[in-house]
């Protein structure tokens, strides 16, 4: 993940903020438009809810759900409706995506990181077509037992969405949200920037983010190739990065995902035919932006 930051200055604005540790990242805060003591009740409370959610959707803690998942061996466990309507969505955006995105990769990414097993023995445990879910009996299950559900990809998308929920429940009217780098504002328009491929202190891109829209960007400038192509189970290259905008944190981060597996040649135009706003910042210069994205007035930022 490439961050996206607000032009300097921006947090200067007269309201509450926050800067916390969430799920292996920073998570900023900034809310406005209310007394200070509705705001920081409601800072509060909306990291209380991310912080539900990764206790919920962590891979690192072992009583977690889904966590106690990939450790079943293919029996079938319990797990709550809200994470069986999630896994619905998610696999729901793999159809469509054509097989570029899919959440249960945790074997591939075994491979990579660990050297656990070898390629062929992963892509056999890998597949969303593993994941069995129950929605009437309130359960899931892997088929394979050497499967894994991997949150990469959408799960900070949909915390964001659930701590906008908690502000406009708490009459917050305005502010954002900035988790490691994928931002979600709400109450008015913002002017924002795409940091360029490989240096996040460099802007390569400003554009006008919608309100209670949120801009995601991904690649393996900072991470290394951590991004997995489902298709052929091996890391995607590091040809740069895409930044794009959705109608919710969570389609976000699926579709910034999704684009840059599919790359600077199938990407653009997968995009365009599905309405997207995206924009493609290869390594070498220029920005590539669909239709919708031009509609946001992006403006290339000159080094």
């Amino acid at each position: 993940m490439l961050p996206s930051r607000f032009p300097s200055g921006l947090t200067g604005e007269e309201g509450l903020d926050r800067e916390v540790l969430s799920m292996g990242t920073t998570l900023g805060i900034h809310l406005e438009g209310a007394p200070r003591v509705r705001l920081q009740g409601t800072s509060s409370l909306l990291l209380e809810e991310v912080e539900r959610i990764e206790r919920a959707c962590s891979l690192t803690r072992e009583d977690s759900a889904w966590s106690r998942l990939n450790r079943a061996g293919g029996r079938t466990v319990n797990l709550a409706d809200e994470w069986l309507e999630l896994l619905e969505r998610v696999g729901a955006w793999r159809d469509g995506a054509g097989g570029a995105f899919d959440p249960v990769l945790l074997a591939l990414g075994r491979v990579g990181a660990a050297g656990q097993g070898t390629l062929a023995e992963a892509r056999q445990a890998s597949g969303f077509s593993l994941l069995r879910l129950d929605r009437s009996a309130g359960t899931a299950r892997l088929a394979h037992p050497g499967a894994g559900l991997d949150g990469g990809g959408f799960i900070k998308g949909y915390a964001l969405d659930a701590a906008l929920k908690v502000a406009r429940a708490q009459g917050v009217p305005s502010g954002w949200l900035d988790f490691g780098g994928q931002l979600l504002t709400w109450g008015r328009s913002r002017a924002v920037r795409v940091a360029a491929p490989g240096d996040r202190l460099r802007p390569r891109l400003a554009l006008t983010l919608p309100e209670g829209a949120s801009l995601s960007s991904s690649g393996c400038s900072e991470r290394g190739r951590h991004l997995l192509d489902p298709r052929s189970g091996c890391p995607c290259p590091d040809w740069g990065a895409v930044a794009a905008v959705g109608a919710s944190g969570l389609e976000a981060e699926l579709l910034s995902t999704t684009l840059y597996v599919l790359g600077p040649d199938q990407g653009p135009p997968w995009a365009e035919a599905q309405g997207a706003a995206a924009a493609f910042l290869p390594h070498g210069g220029g920005v590539l932006a669909t239709s919708a994205l031009s509609a946001l007035d992006p403006v290339p930022v000159r080094p």
